[in-house]
């Protein structure tokens, strides 16, 4: 049955922001369905051919705004580049999209720091890591990154929602190659470094979104391209009562601080269930987390009306 999540309504299928931050957006509205490349100039094939067997399709099954997406199948061969317009040297910059994985099928992107020019195969510059959503088919909900050519071995793992639209957030600090991923405002991956094997970065050239497994269904819908941390603009739950939390990684106290008084912490494992909760009900209160073990946690802090979760490693 197909699922239509109307959040926002666009005038165009993609646009050149006036605010300097925001190179471009793209929900897919006014694009025919079909292959995408040739009709997109910010997408393109890893084969170099628009509308070969390699492309991926604008389809209406799936849409987070409006009526379309971008569909990744199964069928081994789709190999779709969103590039990066500006392709930046230096300074951050961030790569924002929301993602529906059916429930059992697996999805897969990664970063090329590399641009190669239009009309031949594309060059591999693969950075940052392999990102798997569901690898091996049988782990749904679960992804991981990881720096060898496959997902035998994760070097940072991460949970996401099945069978329902979700955001994804990568910020690249260019300077320090090195970046960091977000699911649902939800920071999983801190620090990756951009290095894979011999590959030197040259420009952080865009996003490859790969049919990596027989199992991979994955839609894409409202990419936007952003000039710096897109993380740290729009939000406004804690507009006044912002808050951090360290050290993380945490050995025993969790200290969090924050200009308002904390009414609630909640701490969940990866698979959601509450290990600790407290209410502090003062200002930059301290958790004792020293009886958990050693992994990573979700952190609920609760100030007044507002919520916001943070991952946080032991």
């Amino acid at each position: 049955m197909k699922k239509i999540y109307i959040l926002a309504l666009t005038l165009c299928a993609f646009s050149f922001s006036s605010n300097a931050q925001v190179e471009l957006t793209d929900d897919f509205e006014a694009y025919n369905l079909g292959p995408i490349s040739a009709q997109a100039a910010h997408f393109r094939t890893w084969g170099g051919v628009d509308g070969g067997s390699d492309d991926a399709n604008v389809v209406d099954d799936e849409s987070l705004s409006g009526l379309q997406s971008v569909y990744i199948p199964d069928n081994g061969l789709a190999d779709l580049i969103l590039l990066v317009p500006s392709a930046p040297i230096s300074g951050v910059y961030s790569i924002q999209f929301n993602a529906l994985i059916p429930a059992g099928k697996a999805g897969y992107f990664n970063m090329q720091a590399a641009l190669t020019p239009e009309g031949s195969a594309w060059v591999q510059a693969l950075m940052g890591g392999n990102v798997y959503f569901n690898c091996d088919g049988a782990s749904g909900g679960i992804g991981g990154v990881t720096g060898v050519i496959d997902c035998s071995v994760f070097d940072q793992t991460f949970t996401y929602p099945e069978d329902q639209w979700f955001k994804v957030a990568c910020v690249y600090d260019i300077d320090s190659q090195a970046w960091d991923m977000y699911i649902d405002d939800v920071q999983f991956i801190f620090a990756q470094p951009f290095a894979f094997g011999p590959q030197v970065f040259i420009e952080l050239a865009g996003l490859d979104f790969y049919s990596a497994s027989a199992a991979n269904q994955m839609f894409i819908d409202d990419v936007t391209l952003f000039n710096g941390d897109i993380t740290t603009i729009g939000v406004n739950e804690f507009s006044a009562d912002k808050f951090s939390v360290y050290p993380n990684p945490v050995k025993d106290m969790l200290n969090i601080k924050s200009a308002a008084s904390v009414d609630n912490v909640t701490v969940y494992d990866l698979l959601g269930k509450v290990v600790l909760q407290e209410t502090p009900g003062k200002i930059s209160p301290a958790i004792n987390m020293s009886n958990l073990a050693s992994g990573s946690y979700l952190v609920k802090v609760t100030i007044g009306d507002s919520s916001k979760t943070v991952k946080v490693l032991k």
